[in-house]
C-alpha cells in the first residue's frame, strides 16, 4: 500500500493536528501514553541507548573473539545471530547443513557452545540479546549462567519470541504453530519466575518487515502476534504485571525517515492503551513500550556498498530522534555476509558519532509538535490499529497460520517490493538509478567481498562430541522430553534443560519435541532419531 509519508501534503498547518489533546495523546517524555518517549531526561552521552551490533560467525571460539573486540570498543550490548541451520534447529553435522555452518551467523547447537560462546563476558554487566530459538536460548543462558556461578535472575537481555510467522518469513525449525506458540508461552512463564530481568518476549517486527512488508503490516503483524501471546499468558494465570515490563518490540528502519519516526511513536501509543485500558495492567512499567530498533538489511544494496554507509547513518539519525532503547546498524557488507571487523567498527563508531558529536540525543522528542510529525503520528497510528481489527476479524491467528494467511501476505509484499524496484517506481541508488560501470564500482569492495568459508572443523568437533558423551543418558532425557511434550499442560522448559545438560543438542531436542506431535524426527530425512 502506498505510504502517507509519501502522498502527503507539500507543507502542514495548525490545523493538521488540530484535533490531537496533549494529556491524552501526547503528554510529556516519560508519561503516558508514552508517545513522546519513556525518557523524561534523555542521556547526552555514549549511553543514550544500548549500542550494540549484530555479531556472531564461524565457531562459537571465533564469535567470542568478535564479542570482545566490540565491548573493547564501546559496545554495551550483544546481539548473537545464529547461523542458518542452528536458527533452524538443526546440528551443524546434519547433511543438508554443511555449506552453511558459521557462514550466516555463529554456528551452536548445544550447552557447551555457549559456554564456549560467552567465555570471559561478564554476564552480569552485559546485555546478552539473542537471534536465536528463544527455548534453546533461554535453556542455555539459564545453565551458563549457574556455570558461571552468576545467578539466573541478574541476566539481563532478550530473545525474539515468532510463534506465528517465523516458519513464514525467516527460518523454517518445521515445528507447527501450536508447539511453537506453547515454547513461546513456556519461554516466558520461565523467565517470568526465573530470571526476571531478561526480556523474555521480543516482538521482532524487523524480520517481519525486511522482505518488503510497509510500516502498517509490520507493525500490525507484530501486535496481532504480541495480543496473542498476552492473552494466553494470561488464560495460564499469570498477572499481566508479572511480564508486561519485559515486553519489547524490534522494529526495522528503513528509508523513509519521517515515517519511521512516526511508526515509532505511534507504536507507543498504541501499546500503552493496549496494556493499560484492554488488558488492564496496572504497573505503569507494563504500560511504556521497550522499543528497540535494527537498521533495515533490505535497504542495503551490494551495489557501490559505500552508500550503505551513509543509509546506515540516516537510518541511525531517524532512531535516535524517535528515542528508541537500543540500537543496531545493518552494516554496509550486509548485501554479502554477516559484519568484517571493519563493517562492525564503522557501525559501532556511526552510533558513537550520533550520540556523542551531535545534538540528537539533547532533548526527549525533539520532533514532538511539528505539525507534519503529529499528524503523521496519527495517521499511521490510525492505519495500524484499522489493519490490527481487519486481521483479528478474520480468526483466531493460529488459524490463519494454519490456512496460510500470514505466508501469503508475506509473499505478495515481497513480490510487490522487487516489482517496485524493478519498474523504478522506488528509487534505489547504484541499482536502478545513479549507476556506475561495473569495473568503476571499487570502493569497499575489498572488504565486503571477502568469503566466509564454512566452519567445517567445528562439524568434526560436534561429531566427535556425539560419539564420546553419555548416550544412554542422553536418550533418558530425550525420552523424558518427548513423553512431557505429548501432555500439552506441561510446561517444557525445565525437561528442555534437564536435555542439554546432559549434553543433547539443539537438533535432538527438536526432533523429540516434534515426535510428540506425530511428526517425524527429522523432517528432512537426514538423520534418524537417537532414541
Amino acid at each position: 500500500m502506498p505510504s502517507d509519508a509519501n502522498a502527503g501534503k507539500p507543507y502542514y498547518r495548525p490545523e493538521d493536528i488540530s484535533g490531537i489533546d496533549y494529556a491524552t495523546d501526547l503528554n510529556d517524555p516519560g508519561a503516558y501514553p508514552y508517545t513522546r518517549g519513556r525518557r523524561t531526561q534523555p542521556r547526552h552521552d555514549a549511553n543514550s541507548w544500548i549500542l550494540r551490533e549484530l555479531s556472531g560467525e564461524g565457531s562459537p571460539a571465533h564469535s567470542n573473539r568478535q564479542f570482545r573486540d566490540l565491548i573493547a570498543r564501546g559496545a554495551v550490548g550483544l546481539d548473537v545471530i545464529g547461523d542458518a541451520p542452528s536458527v533452524g534447529c538443526l546440528d551443524p553435522d546434519h547433511p543438508f547443513a554443511r555449506a552453511a555452518v558459521g557462514t550466516q551467523g555463529v554456528s551452536i547447537c548445544r550447552l557447551q557452545d555457549f559456554i564456549e560462546l560467552y567465555e570471559g563476558i561478564p554476564l552480569d554487566r552485559i546485555t546478552l540479546s539473542h537471534s536465536l530459538p528463544s527455548w534453546f536460548t533461554v535453556a542455555c543462558l539459564y545453565l551458563l549462567a549457574r556455570n558461571h556461578e552468576v545467578a539466573p535472575g541478574a541476566l539481563r537481555g532478550s530473545v525474539i519470541q515468532t510463534p506465528l510467522y517465523g516458519e513464514d518469513y525467516c527460518y523454517a525449525v518445521h515445528m507447527p504453530v501450536e508447539l511453537r506458540l506453547r515454547l513461546t508461552l513456556d519461554s516466558i512463564e520461565f523467565c517470568t519466575r526465573e530470571m526476571p530481568r531478561f526480556h523474555s518476549f521480543v516482538e521482532d517486527t524487523y524480520f517481519v518487515s525486511d522482505g518488503g512488508p510497509d510500516v502498517v503490516d509490520e507493525m500490525a503483524l507484530g501486535f496481532v502476534e504480541i495480543r496473542k501471546v498476552v492473552r494466553e499468558l494470561m488464560k495460564r494465570g499469570l498477572d499481566i504485571d508479572s511480564f508486561g515490563p519485559r515486553i519489547a518490540i524490534l522494529v526495522n528502519c528503513r528509508m523513509g525517515f519521517f515515517e519511521e519516526i512516526a511508526k515509532i511513536r505511534a507504536s507507543r501509543r498504541i501499546f500503552a492503551r493496549m496494556m493499560r485500558d484492554e488488558f488492564g495492567a496496572k504497573d505503569s512499567r507494563s504500560w511504556s513500550a521497550n522499543i528497540t530498533a535494527h537498521t533495515a538489511g533490505s535497504a542495503l544494496t551490494a551495489q557501490q556498498p559505500a552508500n550503505n554507509v551513509v543509509r546506515g547513518a540516516v537510518q541511525a539519525v531517524a532512531l535516535a530522534l524517535a528515542g528508541v532503547q537500543a540500537m543496531e546498524i545493518s552494516t554496509f557488507d550486509e548485501a554479502y555476509r554477516t559484519p568484517s571487523r571493519e563493517a562492525h567498527l564503522l557501525a559501532l563508531r556511526t552510533q558513537q558519532i550520533i550520540g556523542l558529536e551531535t545534538d540528537c540525543s539533547k532533548v526527549a522528542d525533539p520532533l514532538g509538535g511539528s505539525y507534519y510529525l503529529e499528524s503523521l503520528t496519527n495517521q499511521v497510528e490510525r492505519r495500524i490499529a484499522d489493519r490490527i481489527h481487519e486481521i483479528e476479524a478474520l480468526g483466531d491467528p493460529v488459524d490463519l497460520s494454519n490456512r496460510g494467511y500470514f505466508r501469503r501476505l508475506l509473499e505478495q509484499a515481497m513480490i510487490t517490493r522487487a516489482a517496485e524496484i524493478q519498474n523504478g517506481s522506488v528509487a534505489k541508488v547504484g541499482v536502478n538509478v545513479c549507476q556506475i560501470p561495473e569495473e568503476e564500482d571499487t570502493m569497499l569492495r575489498e572488504v565486503v567481498e571477502t568469503k566466509l568459508e564454512p566452519c567445517l572443523d567445528h562439524i568434526e568437533r560436534i561429531r566427535e562430541f556425539k560419539r564420546t558423551r553419555d548416550q544412554a543418558r542422553v536418550r533418558s532425557t530425550l525420552t523424558e522430553l518427548r513423553s512431557r511434550a505429548a501432555d500439552p499442560k506441561e510446561s517444557l522448559i525445565d525437561p528442555v534443560i534437564s536435555a542439554l545438560a546432559a549434553d543433547a543438542t539443539i537438533g535432538e531436542v527438536s526432533g523429540a519435541m516434534r515426535m510428540a506431535y506425530g511428526m517425524r524426527y527429522d523432517p528432512l530425512s537426514g538423520t534418524p532419531a537417537p532414541f
